[in-house]
């Protein structure tokens, strides 16, 4: 619903358009967007992508618009575009006072300047009781109609901004989006899941990719010039709005910002396919996912998602390569890392290594790498010379050269092994 105004004649001031101090759209925009960071503390915080993406476009669209008004048309589209920012911010956790806040500060700057400019010209009389600005009668109509304007244009600003975030919010907090939570949350739990699917109007697939997800930290979350919880929430907001835009009502997920479990039914998505939904997912995150998958019927899904998250831990613990790793592609460091004494044997073959950290380092990072010395050698920021000649080492003191089939096997089992045995 938008706040419609009706259309009038431009309004001038000695003969030019009041909002020629406007006409700089994008200049404009953008000292705008600098005194916001400056002087609102939670646009401040907020990240780069924000500040010069939708902030700087959204204050261009506004000031637009005061140009349209103040000239005597009305434009719609304007208003729109705000209406779905605003959709946007609600999505990706924008406090609104700091979007209102924004608005009215950006108010402050564009009245002064069109003010400063009405009055500029107009003649000075000065006599024993001051100074009198002498302004001429069609002007200063204009100059009162454009301040009935500015107060028509913030409140219609303000409005669409007021409703279209809560509509927005309400959509994400409905009924139907607990329910599909509460549903989840169930099959997760090994609960029955019968009355809660009729209500979500979602029927319960014979099997389901369960996956275990793990979202990194985005970069700016750790920067001292942005709130990191802001940064964090957008990241999983923007995933999950890619799952529901995507795949409406077919992936189940229970997600937070660091990561979380899918389910997805096999009847959406072939297991083939599973590799480019990390994909999208890593892109609308804008941070490297990674993934673990386990197949399960409705009732086995407690437990697989259970062996996902271990095989996920492995995952993580081994420092592997980013990306989606099925049950068989880790099925032997699964098995190592069940304990008893096998795995304990295992863990003390690389107990020659605890007095050489750097070659243990080399081992770790060049299994992780896939054995590829030279991504290994940048890795540790040292020659593939030098790689090599650790290889050697680690050969010579274990007894198990990493060179061939075997001693490697031993190792990167021992390595396993070790990694759970010290945690």
């Amino acid at each position: 619903m938008s706040v419609g105004i009706p259309a009038q004649a431009g309004l001038t001031v000695s003969g030019s358009p009041i909002s020629s101090p406007l006409k700089d759209v994008r200049g404009l925009a953008q000292h705008m967007v600098g005194h916001f960071v400056e002087t609102v503390a939670p646009c401040g915080t907020l990240p780069g992508d924000a500040i010069h993406g939708d902030v700087t476009t959204i204050t261009r669209t506004c000031l637009e618009l005061a140009v349209g008004m103040l000239d005597g048309r009305d434009i719609p589209e304007k208003t729109k575009r705000l209406e779905e920012a605003a959709a946007q911010w609600a999505r990706e956790g924008i406090p609104i006072d700091t979007i209102h806040h924004a608005i009215h500060e950006g108010f402050k700057i564009g009245s002064e300047l069109v003010m400063a400019n009405a009055m500029a010209g107009h003649v000075r009389r000065e006599d024993d009781n001051g100074v009198t600005l002498v302004i001429a009668a069609a002007d200063m109509d204009s100059i009162m109609g454009g301040a009935k304007l500015v107060v028509e244009l913030l409140d219609r600003m303000t409005s669409a901004v007021a409703m279209a975030y809560v509509r927005e919010l309400r959509s994400v907090v409905s009924e139907h989006h607990t329910a599909v939570h509460t549903l989840t949350s169930a099959l997760l739990g090994g609960h029955s899941t019968s009355t809660m699917a009729r209500e979500c109007g979602i029927e319960i697939a014979e099997t389901y990719h369960v996956l275990a997800l793990a979202i990194p930290e985005h970069p700016e979350e750790h920067s001292p010039t942005v709130d990191g919880a802001v940064v964090a929430r957008r990241k999983l907001r923007r995933v999950q709005a890619e799952l529901a835009t995507r795949y409406p009502d077919q992936v189940l997920s229970l997600l937070s910002v660091d990561g979380g479990t899918l389910l997805v039914p096999v009847t959406a998505l072939a297991e083939d396919q599973l590799d480019e939904l990390i994909e999208q997912l890593s892109r609308a995150a804008r941070v490297p996912i990674t993934a673990t998958l386990v197949s399960a019927t409705p009732q086995q899904i407690p437990d697989a998602a259970d062996q996902a998250h271990e095989l996920l831990d492995i995952v993580h613990r081994l420092r592997l390569v980013r990306g989606l790793f099925r049950f068989d592609e880790l099925a032997l460091e699964y098995q190592l890392t069940r304990p008893g004494p096998g795995r304990d044997h295992l863990g003390s073959l690389l107990d020659p290594l605890d007095e050489h950290t750097e070659l243990l380092e080399t081992l770790q990072s060049h299994i992780s790498n896939n054995l590829n010395r030279q991504r290994t050698a940048r890795m540790l920021h040292v020659h593939t010379n030098t790689v090599d000649y650790r290889l050697k080492r680690i050969g010579q003191l274990t007894g198990f050269d990493p060179s061939q089939a075997s001693g490697l096997w031993y190792l990167r089992s021992a390595l396993v092994a070790r990694t759970y045995q010290a945690g």
